[in-house]
């Protein structure tokens, strides 16, 4: 398995069809066509909600047949869209950090899934900074994405867009984060069908007055995050 299910599958995967069809195999199959179909999407380039994407499209994500874990962010920045590698900036560092992985985990998509709620840089606003996540490709793919990676036991909701989405059917979406991660550390034993979501504050270093006004994130939360993750990779 390469790093990312977007590239190139290598020999040990392409000769999948000499053996015998498993259902390991179909569901990798239907993952790649998949990750075909999203990298051809152009819909918030031609028919748009809004405002085209000032750029040409190019959805940056890893699904994974075997991930455990998926981090379920905003949407590409500058850096990731131009290498194609997501997190690869200061909040990617950060995150790392939080969840006491390196590169080597990080980016092995048998271990980690990547599903920003939009899949392409959004574009700057007139304050230099990220425009937010385009809303087609959740009402496009989402739903689809999610329901073909059924193995998946921790996802990482970081930063509003993702937390209102994947937090909906917990009852949490439209909280602050704050609110969001107390409830979640009250309601943590309870029994749920599904992944366990796990909402975050985005890595972002212009986060850092919430981190330094709310320390018990860093207390509290952080390790409950990384005795989590060390148990599935």
């Amino acid at each position: 398995m390469t790093n990312s299910l977007l590239a190139a599958a290598p020999p040990e995967i392409s000769s999948a069809a000499s053996r015998p069809a498993g259902p390991s195999d179909a569901r990798e199959r239907s993952l790649d066509e998949l990750c075909a179909r999203i990298r051809a999407c152009r819909m918030c380039r031609d028919a748009p909600l809004g405002t085209p994407l000032e750029r040409e499209p190019n959805p940056v994500f890893v699904l994974s047949p075997t991930a455990r874990i998926c981090i379920a962010g905003q949407a590409p920045g500058n850096l990731a869209d131009r290498s194609g590698r997501p997190f690869t900036d200061p909040s990617g560092v950060r995150l790392r950090a939080w969840m006491g992985v390196g590169e080597d985990v990080f980016y092995d998509s048998r271990r980690v899934a990547i599903v920003p709620m939009g899949f392409c840089f959004p574009g700057t606003d007139p304050k230099g900074g990220d425009r937010p996540p385009r809303p087609e490709c959740r009402r496009l793919w989402h739903a689809e994405v999610f329901a073909a990676m059924p193995q998946l036991s921790l996802i990482l909701a970081v930063g509003r867009a993702a937390q209102s989405w994947h937090l909906g059917p917990q009852g949490l979406a439209g909280r602050s984060v704050a609110e969001a991660l107390e409830l979640w550390m009250e309601r943590r034993s309870e029994s749920r069908e599904g992944p366990t979501i796990l909402p975050l504050p985005h890595p972002s270093w212009r986060n850092s007055g919430w981190i330094s006004r709310n320390p018990w994130f860093e207390e509290t939360i952080l390790p409950e995050l990384r005795q989590r993750i060390a148990a599935l990779v």
